[in-house]
């Protein structure tokens, strides 16, 4: 059953500073994809590249995040969030910084790669923080926070960048990211710990769900046996295939939704900046609605299943009809207001993604589903920047790549809808349960 047991003041203390750290770390890396997005432009003109070439340029990122996710999932579950997730701040800050020293594109490309492996951890780790410091009945809202850090991060990225690229050039604007990011590292690994670190007293751990199962486990990580019967639910199928549909969506506005307002709808560069911000603060509203949704629907009676898959769906279809509007109107405002509701649905849909990953999962596979999940979820996210630029100077027009766009996040709630139906278990004989049928 879930617990009624109140977090005790300590807790409170470790959730909220946990939460803190996880806002900043996840909103820096979220700047830091969208600083070669924000320098588009300039960076194009200097190194001489065409719209296609740019494209290629913005998902050698993407390409190293999603295949890195196949191994982080494992070592965050059996090595828990505090390394994994610190290392991997120092080094895609490392790579931010080199991105201000490149003299060619191939060195660009290697550092866009460098800072993928680094951003791998980054949402898998959070993933399993909020499932080992918080209740099941508090783990929507936990994920709608950190979650609404990436598009906090994101629409700040383009006032933000866009002032530091004009005023300092777009080499310094990726140093300067770089270092505060290495700071960043630093306070992690100074302030954060994992649960086997601390004595948790009986009433922390009957709030957090432990038992004595899974309180000296932390470091044994499944066998290969146990992570590919993973593969046997159609929830895990699910996660995967909806979250691909969602991610292209997502990386469709992060790599493109600057030079969508520049060339598409004529927009300055100084506009730019402001103007992208719009769609981006409606994003952070998103994932704190979604959040707080998924969690008050459950506290109403509706399953862990349903209050996490309905208004998913409900999200994405949502999101679909305003990226067809969006791409028919000729006024701007109204484009502007439309591209809004799309990234508000978005982002409530990838945050109710998160939200599903830590009740579904099966004891201290958390960090490997999600992991699975993102993989699946930046395949299609690789795709959306090289596909978007070949059609745009294919057809110089931006439409049919946001058809495109509202198509996959169509897709993404079939998805949802016909493959989820409840937790992901593990054989018993292999000794992981998953959620009890209580719960679901």
């Amino acid at each position: 059953m879930t617990s009624t047991v109140a977090a005790s003041p300590r807790l409170k203390i470790i959730q909220r500073s946990t939460l803190a750290m996880l806002v900043v770390s996840i909103a820096i890396s979220t700047i830091d994809r969208a600083a070669l997005a924000v320098a588009n432009p300039l960076i194009r003109h200097d190194l001489g590249l065409s719209i296609a070439e740019m494209g290629m340029l913005l998902s050698a990122f993407l390409w190293a995040y999603a295949f890195s996710q196949l191994p982080i999932g494992a070592l965050i579950d059996r090595y828990g969030p505090r390394w994994l997730l610190g290392c991997g701040l120092a080094v895609w800050s490392s790579a931010q910084l080199l991105c201000g020293l490149v003299t060619n594109t191939a060195q660009f490309a290697a550092a866009r790669a460098l800072l993928g492996i680094g951003e791998a951890p980054q949402f898998p780790a959070a993933a399993r923080v909020v499932k080992d410091w918080f209740a099941v009945r508090d783990r929507g809202s936990a994920t709608g926070i950190f979650m609404c850090a990436s598009y906090l991060g994101t629409g700040l990225a383009a006032p933000l960048l866009t002032a530091m690229m004009l005023n300092f050039g777009w080499r310094w604007m990726f140093m300067t990211m770089g270092i505060l990011g290495l700071v960043m590292a630093a306070v992690w690994f100074a302030v954060y710990r994992n649960p086997s670190q601390l004595a948790l007293t009986d009433d922390e751990r009957r709030y957090l769900g432990l038992g004595e199962a899974t309180s000296s486990g932390e470091k044994r990580g499944l066998s290969l046996a146990q992570w590919r019967s993973l593969f046997r639910s159609s929830t895990t199928w699910g996660l995967v295939i909806g979250y691909f549909g969602v991610i292209y969506v997502n990386w469709l506005f992060n790599t493109w939704l600057p030079g969508y307002l520049h060339m598409a709808r004529h927009m300055s560069l100084a506009q730019v900046g402001w103007t992208a911000a719009i769609p981006y603060t409606f994003a952070v509203l998103g994932a704190l609605v979604a959040g707080y949704l998924t969690d008050w629907l459950a506290r109403k009676g509706m399953s862990l299943t349903h209050s996490r898959k309905v208004p998913a769906c409900v999200f994405l279809v949502a999101q679909t009809l305003f990226v067809v509007v969006a791409a028919l109107v000729p006024d701007n405002n109204v484009a502007v207001a439309c591209l809004s509701g799309a990234l508000f649905c978005g982002t409530a849909a990838t945050t109710i993604a998160w939200a599903m990953i830590s009740v579904f999962s099966p004891q201290r596979c958390t960090g490997s589903l999600g992991a699975l999940q993102n993989f699946g979820g930046y395949m299609g996210g690789s795709l959306a920047p090289i596909v978007t630029g070949l059609i745009v100077q294919k057809t110089g027009s931006f439409v049919p790549a946001l058809y495109l766009g509202a198509g996959m996040s169509l897709f993404a709630a079939l998805a949802y809808l016909v493959l989820i139906r409840g937790p992901v278990t593990l054989r018993v004989s292999e000794g992981v349960g998953g959620v009890s049928a209580d719960q679901v």
